[in-house]
């Protein structure tokens, strides 16, 4: 969407607080011994205790109220009661959600407990990716020069980024126009950031793998060359200048 009025400005700092809240507690709740059920109902709790509403299971029907990926699951994770976080587990929460009409998406990829499997230098590289970029965004610049960026970065770092799992636009609905914004110079896309628009821009830095491929359950993606994968991301307002990032109160970059 465009912001256009102070009123739809305010919807979605309203809209991104309740994401960002969310993504937030869960990830300082969770710890080893729990399910990945449980701290999605914890989650889901939250988003509903704000009077939001999961945007994953409004628009899709998806089996849970937030994506939780584990290991060497990239993303769409669907919550288990049979599945335990263990110490040194790589975890990605993605929570996007409804609230008053607005729609609001951010992300990102933590360890739970001690990083005995060292995850963390792969985290590490894709929120510092994600911060490079999105202050390398305002009106006019182009959507694959973005992409390049982060391409190029996470190269420099020794990693590879999922060609196929792209940034969006957002605000009205989960996924609007812009819809793809990818992690890597795409040559056919000509479309620039213009300004006022909200977009939620994405890092999925990968240690191995190219593509996502979905599993059988229909909603899980894993790596086609296997691996680990990190996410990171917020929800921006576009302007001439620094973007206004509405959902910084996650702390990803804390």
């Amino acid at each position: 969407m465009s912001i256009t009025t102070e009123a739809e400005l305010i919807g979605m700092k309203k809209a991104s607080e309740a994401v960002a809240y969310t993504l937030k507690e869960m990830r300082n709740f969770a710890k080893a011994g729990m399910t990945t059920k449980e701290l999605d109902n914890y989650g889901g709790q939250i988003l509903k205790d704000l009077g939001a509403k999961s945007a994953p299971y409004e628009t899709y029907g998806f089996p849970g109220w937030t994506c939780i990926s584990m290991n060497n699951e990239f993303c769409h994770g669907i919550p288990s009661d049979k599945t335990i976080l263990k110490d040194g587990d790589l975890i990605n929460i993605d929570v996007s959600a409804e609230l008053n009409g607005f729609w609001s998406d951010n992300g990102g990829s933590f360890v739970i407990g001690q990083d005995i499997n060292q995850h963390q230098k792969l985290i590490e590289a894709s929120k510092q990716i994600l911060q490079k970029a999105i202050y390398s965004i305002k009106g006019g610049v182009r959507i694959s020069d973005i992409g390049f960026l982060i391409e190029n970065e996470a190269k420099k770092k020794g990693y590879k980024v999922i060609k196929n799992l792209t940034g969006h636009g957002t605000g009205r609905s989960l996924h609007e126009e812009p819809h793809e914004i990818a992690n890597y110079r795409d040559r056919f896309n000509l479309t620039r950031f213009k300004k006022n628009s909200v977009v939620a821009i994405e890092t999925f830095i990968s240690t191995t793998s190219t593509i996502a491929e979905t599993l059988q359950d229909g909603w899980t993606m894993v790596g086609n060359k296997g691996g680990f994968m990190a996410q990171h991301e917020h929800t921006i307002v576009v302007t001439d200048g620094k973007p206004i990032i509405l959902t910084e109160m996650n702390e990803i970059w804390n």
